[in-house]
């Protein structure tokens, strides 16, 4: 059986050369993404021009321009980017069918039994570095044993060995003292050197040949991650900052350290991030399952910037997006509406459905309700219809009156009217859900339970059926009302009191009827239920109150009575 083999794919200036490629006519001078951090615009990708005129990454912008007077940028765009790292995974689809997103900018993919259809692992490798040079997109990939290997590869192998953030350098020695050259360190495996540079160099993307020193060969995941930094163990900052005062800076130097001991200096997680990368833990690639996917957009000639421009799009847009879902049997749970302005931004608004429906007519006036959230700016193109989420929808068969015919007209007639009253109940509460979440709807739900405060359940009223039968025990009538239990102010004793005193008040006994003794559920462990079985009694004061009373006994708390619930 082959050895399985992992590559990482990893495209550190994937935001940047995105919109490159969109904008070809731009000026090739630096180019940046911007992003909204708290009340700061900084760096997030950046292309390889800034990068060489000593821009990073995390830098503010106002700093960046500073330097860089003829700075271009741009703002961020998640969605578009996560979708431009989709189109990256069917694009290597033709080098193995098993590939995974590592969003937000790497893929990982299996390729075992798969690298002698290109010439080898190393011509395939170089095959995607030139598949990605004809795209304009920056690559660094890493091949190993192990999916954690892979992935330590791709970052840094060849880079700089520090700890990461808040880590010094492991050579120690000043940079005025350290050699031009690049230091290297010549391990031989299995008859190859294999070389590994430290010392400052620079990251590139990978172009036609593939670099020795991000493929290791089988069997030699070990020696190919020690001289690599901590941080390509995909740890905490908090962990890497802890292991740098230690001094512990490369993989090597806890490869031989007990594992009890690193687990309670550290925590488990580097103990499971070593083993995942030196492959005594599985760590299976979880490839992206091609999902039914509903979507349809509308490009515009002219940026339009009216809420009834928008829904006279939404008109044509939506009976083609129902089609699609009744063509599959699906309903839309949740729908957005992404609108793309003329300045290359994006906006979008979500709404959620109370129950599935491919009907445009359910789904527009929820729209309609957020329309007045969008900003146009300085107009919309383009718009678009997603079905973020969805459902199986089935026939359902409602009931006829009692005593009518089955297919007869009084059955029809009930079926349509119960079936309305379902349509406008679902319809109301998306109303309501689109302003304040469908979250924030719940219902009740008989639960089974001895126990009072448990005899019900809070369920969000959009996933969950109307409660059809809420059985009550014969005899014993249930409050209107319940609250925490509220102490009593009587003599701790099982006989009923002729008066206590309640909320301040004081009260006197006039009607009665008990008691109802109440057990709970062998398994029930509240600090509430530890006294065991409670006598419950219904009573009517002299000033006109009915209450529901009980005395707990005194298994494992002190005894007493207390004031649960009232009728009315």
């Amino acid at each position: 059986m082959a050895a399985r083999r992992i590559l990482s794919l990893w495209f550190p200036r994937l935001a940047a050369e995105r919109l490159l490629r969109l904008e070809r006519g731009l000026d090739p001078g630096p180019f940046v993404v911007v992003a909204d951090r708290g009340n700061m615009q900084v760096l997030s990708s950046l292309s390889s021009q800034a990068s060489v005129a000593g821009l990073t990454t995390g830098q503010p912008l106002r700093d960046a321009r500073a330097m860089c007077p003829g700075l271009v940028s741009r703002p961020e765009n998640l969605m578009a980017e996560a979708a431009f790292l989709t189109l990256l995974r069917r694009w290597a689809g033709k080098f193995s069918p098993w590939v995974g997103e590592e969003p937000p900018a790497a893929l990982v993919m299996d390729i075992t039994g798969c690298a002698h259809l290109f010439g080898g692992e190393g011509a395939l490798v170089a095959q995607v570095g030139r598949d990605c040079a004809g795209l304009g997109i920056s690559v660094r990939a890493g091949l190993a044993d192990t999916v954690g290997a892979a992935w330590a590869l791709a970052r840094f192998a060849g880079a700089r060995a520090d700890n990461g953030p808040g880590g010094d350098a492991i050579d120690q020695e000043a940079y005025a003292t350290r050699s031009r050259a690049a230091k290297t360190t010549v391990a031989k495996r299995g008859g190859k050197k294999r070389h590994w540079t430290r010392g400052g160099a620079s990251p590139t993307a990978l172009t036609g040949s593939a670099p020795a020193a991000r493929i290791a060969p089988a069997g030699a995941t070990r020696s190919a991650i020690a001289p690599l930094p901590m941080a390509a163990l995909r740890l905490s900052s908090d962990t890497l900052a802890g292991l740098n005062r230690l001094g512990l800076r490369r993989i090597e130097d806890v490869l031989g350290t007990p594992r009890a001991g690193l687990a309670r200096r550290f925590g488990r997680d580097l103990v499971r991030r070593l083993d995942q990368a030196l492959g005594a833990e599985p760590e299976p690639v979880s490839p992206a399952r091609p999902p039914l996917h509903f979507a349809v957009r509308m490009s515009l000639p002219d940026p339009i910037g009216l809420e009834e421009d928008i829904l006279a799009g939404l008109d044509r847009l939506l009976p083609v997006l129902g089609e699609r879902l009744r063509a599959r049997g699906r309903g839309a749970r949740q729908v957005r509406l992404e609108l793309s302005r003329s300045d290359h931004t994006r906006q979008a608004i979500s709404v959620g459905l109370a129950r599935p429906s491919a009907d445009p007519a359910r789904i527009r006036p929820l729209l309609a309700m957020k329309l007045g959230e969008v900003d146009p700016g300085f107009g919309i193109d383009l718009l678009r219809l997603v079905v973020t989420a969805h459902e199986a929808v089935s026939a359902h068969q409602h009931k006829g009156p009692v005593g009518g015919t089955v297919g007869g007209p009084a059955s029809q007639a009930g079926s349509t009217a119960a079936g309305g009253d379902v349509a406008a109940m679902d319809d109301l509460m998306g109303r309501i859900g689109a302003r304040l979440g469908l979250d924030a709807l719940t219902r009740i739900a008989p639960a089974e339970s001895h126990a009072p405060e448990k005899a019900a359940l809070t369920l969000a009223a959009a996933w969950s059926e109307p409660a059809r039968d809420w059985a009550t025990p014969p005899g014993a009538p249930r409050p209107l009302m319940l609250w925490p239990a509220e102490p009593v102010m009587v003599p701790a004793t099982p006989t009923l009191p002729v008066s206590f005193r309640w909320r301040g008040r004081d009260h006197t006994v006039s009607v009665s009827t008990g008691p109802e003794r109440i057990t709970p559920e062998w398994w029930l462990a509240e600090a509430s239920w530890q006294n065991g079985a409670r006598d419950y009694w219904e009573v009517v004061t002299g000033e006109g109150a009915r209450l529901w009373l009980y005395y707990a006994y005194g298994a494992a708390l002190s005894p007493g009575w207390f004031c649960q619930g009232s009728f009315g």
